[in-house]
């Protein structure tokens, strides 16, 4: 419920703070008064897009502000998914607007999204407008009626995820089909492909083995040269560095006796000596085992060749990589070979949760059937009342394929006399006819699930008389149902109705035009409904006509 709206630097308005009370309420003021710029106001509290235009001329920036009673709307789940403060008693929405076009959008002083605030606006106010009856034209406005009078949230939820499944499967069906004939297009070539990398035997660290082994071919005479010199240099007889080391050994073993020290540079020598000895014998074994074939050399370089050209090919530089191409070709092939095997399980798959699917939309449709005469009689009762006494009205459910909503396609049908055709209420209906639909509707949909606050912007127009009467009726009974309702009216009968009353004026001032809002005394009331009824000069027949109007609306 709106408990409070304030208003800063907007358009023509300078200042405003107004309280808001539940039940039904009404708002009047001349035309141009200034009535639209409220609802603006409170536009950009749903999310609207804000315009520089909407800040007053010689400011800076508009501040709009509104703060709700959540209590009976169950927002928990929408506060903690949003990361927000949650306080049912005192929800505070704000939308800041600079001059320079700059928004900033704010739930309980936290910084949101627009989209975040248009999600939680639309939860809390229902701005109804003329352009609001356009909605009868569009099926699922007509669809979404038809469940909330079922109330079948639990048939619909059940429908939605059998849907979704279905259309997951059949996705991957046209993916696989789509996939399958790609693979059948190209079959030859990757069994040409699975061929070649076959008959090349690939081992991984292959190429760099033969790489070695192809450099060490390459150099061999210098290898052998460089090895023949060391091994000499370390085992000849009388220079030879390996027995130079054990002669030093003796040497400091000699003189152990004498020189202590002589013990620790004698074992080290003889590491050394060890190690060396080690590496002497590696040398001359690598010596012998080092040889030139020409031919091994030939086949090493040709089968580098072959490696280095598929790599080519295939646009890789590794033997690693080759193998991977060759075990994709494996796998797309194995894909064809058992596609069909395949394709057969997903069809029976489909098969399968589409008549689930249909079982559940035939349970859905159950619901809707029954909730449509209940529409049906409900409308009637609702708009004979309301001036249309002859009217016929009926819910036509059709059956579709299947769709995300399910498998029936509505359409509100309607006629206004017994002797014309039933046609489709946005194509026949008057607009003061549609108005008292939309009204009819909305009034009927509030007495089945809770609604946010409703403002009716002059949803009124092309009515009057014992007709303005009765749709002041419905909003007062709407509203007296533990609902805020709001109507922006010009009718003295709605504004009669209404359990609270604002007034909206323009005044001209030094500093331009200003409007503003004010909550109207019961002596106000009657002025102001006096004035409504007989103009500018107030009679004492329209004062006595608004007391007896008000005393009807009490």
């Amino acid at each position: 419920m709106l408990k409070q709206l304030y208003i800063k630097n907007f358009t023509l308005i300078d200042e405003l703070n107004i309280s808001f009370n539940p039940g039904f309420s009404v708002i009047t003021g001349e035309t141009g008064a200034g009535k639209s710029i409220i609802l603006g106001a409170i536009g950009l509290l749903l999310g609207n897009r804000a315009d520089t235009r909407q800040v007053k001329a010689g400011t800076e920036r508009c501040i709009v502000e509104a703060h709700f009673d959540l209590h009976k709307y169950n927002l928990q789940t929408f506060f903690q998914e949003h990361d927000l403060d949650y306080d049912e008693q005192d929800c505070i929405v704000r939308r800041e607007v600079s001059s320079s076009g700059k928004s900033r959008a704010f739930i309980n002083d936290s910084p949101v999204s627009l989209q975040q605030m248009k999600d939680l606006g639309e939860r809390l106010v229902d701005i109804h407008s003329q352009h609001q009856n356009l909605l009868l034209r569009k099926e699922d406005f007509q669809l979404n009626v038809i469940d909330l009078m079922a109330g079948n949230e639990r048939e619909r939820n059940d429908y939605t995820t059998s849907y979704q499944s279905y259309t997951q499967a059949r996705s991957q069906l046209q993916a696989l089909k789509q996939q399958m004939q790609a693979s059948y297009d190209n079959e030859d070539f990757l069994r040409f492909q699975q061929s070649e990398l076959n008959d090349a035997q690939l081992t991984a660290g292959e190429q760099e083995e033969l790489e070695e082994q192809s450099q060490l071919m390459s150099h061999v005479e210098e290898i052998k040269s460089a090895l023949y010199e060391s091994d000499n240099l370390l085992n000849a007889d009388s220079t030879g560095i390996v027995n130079g080391l054990r002669s030093i050994i003796n040497q400091l073993h000699s003189i152990e006796n004498v020189f202590p020290a002589a013990e620790e540079l004698a074992s080290r020598t003889d590491e050394c000596f060890i190690e060396l000895k080690d590496i002497s014998e590696e040398i001359s074994n690598r010596l012998e085992r080092v040889d030139f074939n020409p031919a091994e050399l030939e086949s090493i370089n040709d089968r580098l060749d072959h490696l280095y050209s598929l790599q080519q090919k295939y646009h890789v530089s590794s033997v690693e990589e080759l193998i991977d191409i060759k075990q994709n070709i494996d796998e797309q092939l194995s894909q064809i070979d058992n596609s069909d095997e395949q394709l057969k399980e997903l069809q029976d798959q489909l098969i399968a949760l589409e008549s689930a699917c249909q079982d559940k939309a035939k349970r859905l449709s159950a619901t809707r059937q029954k909730a449509a005469r209940k529409v049906e009689q409900a409308m009637k009762s609702r708009l004979v009342p309301l001036g249309i006494p002859n009217v016929r009205f009926e819910v036509s459910l059709s059956e579709k394929p299947l769709s995300a909503d399910g498998t029936d396609r509505v359409a509100f049908l309607f006629s206004a006399n017994k002797s014309t055709a039933l046609l489709p209420v946005s194509e026949v209906a008057s607009g003061g006819e549609i108005a008292r639909v939309m009204l009819s509707l909305k009034a009927m949909i509030s007495g089945s699930v809770k609604l946010p606050t409703i403002i009716f912007d002059e949803i009124d127009t092309g009515v009057s008389g014992r007709v303005a009467e009765q749709m002041a009726a419905i909003m007062k009974e709407m509203g007296d149902a533990d609902r805020q309702v709001i109507s922006i009216t010009h009718l003295p009968q709605i504004a009669a109705m209404g359990a609270t009353h604002y007034r909206v004026s323009k005044e001209e001032r030094k500093q331009g035009t200003t409007s503003s809002m004010v909550m109207l005394s019961q002596e106000e009331r009657i002025s102001e409904i006096a004035q409504m009824l007989s103009g500018s000069n107030i009679s004492e027949a329209a004062i006595n006509n608004a007391k007896a109007l008000l005393q009807i609306g009490e």
